[in-house]
Formats: C-alpha cells, structure tokens, sequence
C-alpha cells in the first residue's frame, strides 16, 4: 500500500512539474500565461507518466546497474516511446496531431525528435539521481494515512478533470468529422469558433494548442493525391532532364568523331562479307582500295 501510494504522488508531482516547465516556456516564447495540456489543472499527465515509468524500470535494474549512463538511456528510449504512441494514437482517436516535429532535425514522422529525447535522457538522470531521492525524504515525513487521503483526493480532482476534457475533445472530434473542409488551416479556424462561444474550458484548450494539426479522411486523401502527383511530376522532369541531356551529348560530339565510327562499322561489315576465294577481281581491287584509304586516313588521325 504504501508503496503504490507513494507512486501515485509520484505521478501528480511530476505532472505537476511538467506543467509548470511548459507554461515557462510558452510564456517566454510569447509573453503570456498558457495553461498547456489536455487537462484544465495544473497537470501534464504524459510527463508524470515518463517519470513513474523511468523510476519503476531503473528502480528494477538498480541491482544490476545503477550508472548515469544507463538512467540516461533508459530514459531516452523509454520516453521517447511514450511520446511517439501518444502522438499516434491521440492522432489515430482524435483526427488531430498535437505536436508536430517535422521541420526538427532527426525526426521520426514527426513524432519525436532527437532535441528531445536528449532532454528526457538528462531528464531522466535528475528525476531518478535528484528529485525522486528529496520526494521520497518529503513523503516520508507524512504519515500513510496522510498520503492516502492526499493521494485519493488529487485521484478524485483528476478523474473530473477528465470528465470534462473527454467532452471537450468529443466535441472537437465530432465537428473535425463533420468538416467539409479540405486543408487542416480551415479546420483549425471552424474549431477555435466553435470553441470561442463555449465555455472557459473550452477556450482554454483552443489556446492551449494552437497550432494543433487535424487531420481528416478528406485531408488524408488529399495529401495522398498530392504526394502521387508531386512524385509522377518528379519522375517525367527527371525524364526529361535526362533526354535532354543525352540530346546534348550528342549534339555536342564531334562530326569527325561519327564518321569515323561509321567507318570503323562499315569496315567491320565489308570484312564479314568479304570472301578472298569467292570474290571477282573487280572485288578485290575495289577492297584494296579501301583498304589504302583506310591507312591513309589512320594515319592522319591525331
């Protein structure tokens, strides 16, 4: 018991902490409180749920090996995990891609990227080395029963919190599904409308994700259309950029250079027709002529 308990104030401090890096982010990139995620609370719930599963699996491997190097790639992969199937499967539910890293460096389908996964690496290291050690020394001086009120409490706040995300994202869901738009811009403005006239919880989730990317079956067989189109018209320029470069190749060879590969071909088809018995004397002499000339002419090639 205690230990679970101690786990879930784990999840909601972390939470809580990753929310509030999030919103000194935003409010440094544009100078105004956001209140970022899902959630109407103070609570990023992917980065409580990165930091409870990094301490479980270096907890577990610390009989074995307990280096900043190996909390650091755990924390790399693991996380970085977490963020891609959030991303996909938040996608996949919702119509909507919530962050997009795809003008990052090092992407993988702009999901994750690698600016991050470094970051949850270090995370990692000062969540299991740092932090976690001064939470665990803070829990402990409350009794259990304290915990497990504190605990069932934010548990109860959270399960509301929810509730009412639920809907709100029913709700853009639904309209997303409705839209006859056919680019994701258009979209994004029909839904900050409909959210403008409802109520703060709704606002607030408008502003949290402003840049949110949706993504419907018109929009998806659009960009496929798109895609095909763009790679037949990348295919005919290459087409033609190499016929015309094989045109210029040879309008650039020189006429010497031709007619002394016909030549050369033409001596190779009268030799194979050419029959010192069978031939007349007519033949012959004509064949010695040529053959003069073709001396004479190798001679005056440089």
């Amino acid at each position: 018991m205690n230990t679970i308990v101690n786990l879930v104030l784990l999840f909601f401090a972390y939470s809580f902490l990753g929310w509030v890096m999030e919103v000194t982010l935003k409010y440094i990139q544009f100078h105004r409180f956001i209140n970022r995620g899902f959630f109407t609370g103070p609570l990023l719930p992917i980065y409580g749920s990165g930091a409870l599963l990094i301490t479980l699996a270096v907890g577990d491997m610390a009989r074995f090996e307990s280096a900043y190097g190996t909390t650091f790639l755990v924390s790399f992969f693991l996380c970085g995990a977490i963020e891609y199937l959030s991303s996909y499967f938040m996608e996949k539910r919702f119509h909507a891609r919530w962050w997009d890293y795809s003008q990052k460096p090092m992407n993988l389908h702009g999901r994750i990227w690698i600016g991050n996964l470094l970051l949850f690496g270090l995370g990692g290291i000062a969540i299991v080395h740092i932090i976690n050690p001064l939470l665990y020394r803070l829990m402990g001086g409350a009794s259990l029963a304290a915990r497990t009120w504190l605990a069932g409490g934010l548990l109860a706040v959270f399960a509301a919190d929810y509730v009412i995300t639920h809907f709100v994202l029913k709700l853009i869901k639904t309209n997303v599904e409705r839209s006859e738009a056919d680019n994701t811009e258009q979209i994004n403005r029909e839904v900050r409308l409909l959210l403008s006239d409802r109520s703060y919880f709704y606002r607030r989730f408008a502003d949290a994700y402003p840049d949110v990317i949706y993504r419907t079956e018109r929009i998806s067989a659009r960009m496929a259309q798109i895609k095909a189109e763009t790679e037949r018209l990348r295919r005919e320029a290459e087409a033609r950029i190499e016929s015309g470069r094989e045109q210029l190749a040879a309008s650039l060879e020189p006429a010497g250079a031709i007619k002394n590969a016909v030549i050369e071909r033409q001596t190779e088809l009268i030799d194979m027709l050419y029959s010192e018995n069978k031939a007349t004397e007519a033949m012959r002499k004509l064949k010695r002529e040529i053959d003069n000339n073709l001396n004479r002419l190798r001679n005056r090639r440089p």
